[in-house]
């Protein structure tokens, strides 16, 4: 494992540099589309140029896998198949967001080997909340947090995917929402994932899994006792192209949405 306060300092210090300046500052020729559909700034790019560079220093001969380099090379993928540490990197969790002046952005870095997650992170430039996670549990500002959670599917906070399922699913899917407490999207999957850390929120149900999306917030909510699965109950399959998961505070909360999705 990585010291934690090492990735801590690389996270500070690109924040202060990088990504404080410019919220808030962006000109419009800092803004681009790629696939003609998903917003991407000059920051996103410079953020994860520069977390290569640091991430790279502290594990010889470690691969990386980021947002931005993945449209470029898809094939990035496999490293994840490989014996070698392996990074995953999303430079700033809510593009949208920052691009607009909101808050609910962040930074998630996790480290990878043989098909298993060994450590993660979500830093929020603007609070400077940081959380991580690794074999012994999970951490918001170096305090240990276990989830107690036994909430129903009644009083449940959470956010769906509204694309990207199958024909076959999506009206299933989007019949449920009016079971649960409140449906909403933060913009930043990232920052859902703290807060269902935090106990501020309970759920995210998803379709499509982009890993630099998904590693560090899964692994974060699984150490502190929360839950993740596909719908066929399995774990979090990073490393495989994969579709469908339910992430929440607990697997009873997990299994009671499965119920509904089929029934």
């Amino acid at each position: 494992m990585v010291n934690v306060n090492d990735i801590r300092e690389i996270l500070y210090n690109i924040s202060k540099k990088i990504i404080i300046p410019s919220f808030g500052n962006l000109s419009n020729n800092q803004i681009s589309y790629k696939n003609n559909k998903d917003i991407v700034t000059e920051i996103d790019i410079k953020v994860e140029k520069e977390l290569h560079f640091e991430l790279s220093k502290l594990i010889k001969n470690s691969k990386f896998v980021g947002e931005e380099t993945y449209f470029k090379d898809p094939l990035i993928l496999k490293y994840y198949q490989s014996d070698n540490y392996c990074w995953t990197v999303d430079p700033i969790d809510g593009t949208s967001n920052f691009a607009k002046s909101k808050d609910r952005f962040a930074v998630m870095v996790s480290l990878t080997k043989n098909k298993q997650i060994i450590q993660s992170f979500i830093y929020k430039p603007i609070s400077e909340e940081f959380m991580f996670a690794d074999k012994t549990g999970t951490f918001f500002n170096d305090k240990k947090i276990q989830l107690s959670v036994n909430t129903t599917i009644e009083k449940s906070i959470g956010s769906i995917s509204t694309k990207y399922w199958d024909e076959n699913q999506k009206e299933k899917i989007f019949a449920i929402k009016d079971k649960f407490n409140d449906i909403n999207s933060y913009g930043s999957i990232g920052c859902e994932y703290f807060d269902i850390v935090l106990e501020k929120r309970d759920f995210t149900l998803l379709s499509r899994l982009h890993p630099w999306d998904h590693i560090p917030g899964v692994f974060i909510v699984r150490q502190a006792g929360g839950h993740d699965c596909h719908f066929d109950k399995l774990e979090y399959k990073f490393y495989e192209n994969t579709k469908n998961l339910v992430v929440s505070g607990s697997k009873k909360l997990s299994y009671a949405i499965l119920n509904l999705i089929g029934e």
